[in-house]
């Protein structure tokens, strides 16, 4: 029996019509139903309020600073990081990049910033940024009082001629990665840990990954929990006022929130914050594992909450937020956090 053919691509005018269609579906899960990425729906209406730009952070981010105040948006299959400020100070690098404001704190990953566009729809203005695979890397949302001359300054300064946006496949994510022959090694290494950042070069050292160190490290490195752990700790947090990090991220972008949370708002499958200046939309169904995890440093030990999905993908992470802050009351919580079922 002969293979059935490939389905033909669809051309950027029909793209465009199925969209007028069903404009208010997210443009994600649109673009999903459809068959292409949210870049190549995107990239479909270059020249309908779409301007492709050079999506080279050294040469976006200073002209994004700028802007003054804006809505910074990272997000993963499961999770989405909304956040309000402004891009300062940043610190370029060809491998790795940084904002550390106040509120917009980031850490960027230039390789998988690939495809740039500056998106007017009405009112609504933003930059948006993809990687090879037409997924979003991070999101630049306007407000009333963001600075729309600098806007039209960089989409001036970064405008690119516009070329057929061609993706490539993505991976599969990596499933957990351990090697119990080689645990005591792990637990010896992990106990010598003096900064978190540390783990991911210790695990891949190790030949794993870190939700297989997570299965086989043991106490009292590692505590598996149960999946409701990950809202009752957002809730806990919020009632007791104790201010965490809140880490989002995918291979191009890390968003980091850093202070309270105060207004949880659970709807059908998700957990919502609905802070004025900190949003955060989880899918608590995505998540199939998590993990309570402690690393040593030199200020004293990092107790985190992970989430992760039924690919082995990390979700989310939660630290207490450690700017002159004890930590105790974090670690407290994070005890009192019921274990996943034996």
């Amino acid at each position: 029996m002969a293979d059935s053919p490939a389905p033909r691509a669809l051309s950027a005018a029909e793209i465009r019509a199925r969209r007028l269609q069903d404009s208010k579906t997210r443009a994600r899960d649109f673009a999903e139903s459809i068959g292409i990425s949210e870049g190549e729906l995107v990239s479909a209406h270059v020249g309908e309020g779409v301007t492709p730009i050079r999506a080279l952070p050294d040469a976006l981010i200073p002209m994004v600073g700028r802007m003054g105040e804006v809505m910074a948006l990272t997000r993963n299959r499961s999770a989405v990081h909304e956040r309000v400020g402004v891009y300062e100070p940043y610190t370029d690098g060809i491998h790795a990049a940084m904002v550390t404001g106040s509120e917009i704190d980031l850490r960027i990953f230039p390789a998988h910033w690939v495809h740039g566009f500056a998106v007017q729809e009405g009112e609504k203005r933003s930059l948006q940024i993809f990687d090879a695979h037409g997924d979003a890397v991070h999101k630049i949302h306007l407000r009333d009082s963001s600075d729309h001359a600098a806007f039209d300054a960089l989409v001036t300064a970064l405008r690119i001629d516009p070329v057929p946006m061609v993706v490539t496949p993505r991976a599969p994510v990596p499933s957990a990665k351990a090697d119990v022959t080689r645990s005591d090694e792990l637990r010896s290494e992990w106990a010598r840990m003096t900064d978190t950042h540390q783990f991911l070069r210790m695990v891949q050292r190790l030949k794993m990954n870190r939700l297989g160190a997570n299965r086989i490290v043991g106490a009292p490195w590692a505590r598996a929990l149960s999946v409701e752990a990950v809202h009752m700790a957002l809730q806990g947090a919020a009632e007791q006022a104790i201010p965490v990090m809140i880490f989002v991220g995918n291979m191009g972008c890390i968003q980091i929130h850093g202070g309270r949370i105060e207004k949880l708002v659970p709807m059908g499958p998700w957990i919502n914050v609905m802070d004025p200046r900190f949003n955060l939309h989880l899918r608590a169904d995505h998540i199939t594992e998590a993990w309570a995890v402690r690393k040593p440093t030199r200020t004293g030990d990092a107790i985190s909450v992970e989430a992760f999905d039924a690919d082995g993908a990390l979700i989310l992470q939660i630290f207490a937020w450690r700017k002159d802050v004890p930590a105790e009351p974090w670690n407290d919580l994070v005890n009192t956090l019921p274990g996943a079922p034996e």
